[in-house]
């Protein structure tokens, strides 16, 4: 549990004075860097409730966060002071954190970051204030901090890859292939890359049931069941997974689509003419983790047939 924040008498007068409006133009008009003063219409100043700090935050932290009006274009800025009377290490972290949580800022319907400028005032025992004011200080590498967080996060863009390359990127290039094409409106043409990906013994069972789901739900192929079948015809590995994708549907008929491809096969299975085939093939297609919706849309079951499949179930 996060030990509470107790106010000091410290914070209480600092509070005190500096929730008047026009003490507080006088701490930033004196305080505030040239270059950040000349951004704001102080003139506007405003003290903010807490609103904008998140609860966890309140209990480590004595704070008076204020909006203001910028002089030139539109919106405004938030000037936070925070107060402190012992000295702590990781203080600078701790600003940014209350930075962090302009969050509230998006939440309230803003579509763009509002710039929040933190001033720490320190009347502590030791003298002068014994730590750094450089949040990057506060890592144990500065210099890897350093290039982590001053620059620009690292893209993976795997729209904008050639195909080949990703080809290349081994236990990666099945996910990053497929999530590449998968608004593709004719997934088909994938057919080959796809078997030679699971040629290698790159991926285990579940992975190959998950990727085929996925296929299945989000896929914009017409014929996402021909297209899963032409890949397991011609895929000498994880036979397994596809019996569990199928599951029983082998038992009704269905193996033989599998089989050979053909999605007539599949189809056959399904159209049996018998409610209770029907169920069961929906009831194995479910279990695997296949889309509701899929479902219904491939056994031709409504959705109160759905719901009664696993009544008689514990």
């Amino acid at each position: 549990m996060t030990k509470k924040f107790t106010p000091t008498p410290h914070d209480a007068v600092f509070k005190q004075f500096l929730s008047e409006k026009e003490t507080a133009k006088d701490f930033f008009d004196i305080w505030l860097p040239d270059e950040i003063k000349a951004l704001c219409d102080l003139e506007s100043l405003k003290v903010e409730s807490g609103s904008f700090i998140y609860a966890d935050m309140k209990n480590y932290q004595s704070d008076i966060l204020y909006s203001v009006s910028k002089t030139k274009g539109s919106g405004y800025l938030y000037l936070l002071i925070e107060h402190q009377s012992t000295p702590d290490k990781l203080m600078a972290w701790r600003l940014c954190y209350s930075m962090a949580a302009m969050q509230k800022h998006l939440e309230a319907g803003h579509k763009e970051l509002s710039m929040v400028f933190p001033i720490l005032f320190y009347c502590g025992e030791k003298s002068p204030h014994p730590h750094s004011t450089d949040w990057l200080d506060c890592f144990s590498g500065r210099d890897i901090a350093e290039k982590i967080y001053t620059k620009p996060f690292k893209l993976v863009d795997v729209t904008t890859l050639d195909d080949g390359e990703i080809m290349q990127h081994k236990r990666m290039a099945l996910l990053e292939l497929i999530q590449k094409h998968i608004r593709r409106r004719d997934m088909t043409e994938l057919v080959n890359e796809i078997v030679k990906l699971l040629s290698y013994h790159y991926y285990n069972d579940n992975q190959v049931i998950t990727m085929f789901n996925y296929l299945i739900q989000e896929g914009n192929t017409k014929k996402p069941m021909e297209f899963i079948t032409e890949i397991a015809k011609k895929s000498e590995k994880h036979e397994g997974a596809f019996m569990t994708i199928a599951q029983k549907i082998e038992e009704i008929g269905l193996k033989k689509g599998i089989q050979q491809g053909k999605l007539e096969g599949l189809k056959e299975g399904m159209q049996k003419g018998k409610l209770e085939t029907q169920l069961e093939i929906a009831k194995q297609m479910l279990i695997t983790g296949m889309d509701r919706q899929v479902v219904m849309k491939f056994t031709g079951l409504n959705n109160d047939e759905i719901s009664n499949l696993f009544k008689d179930e514990g």
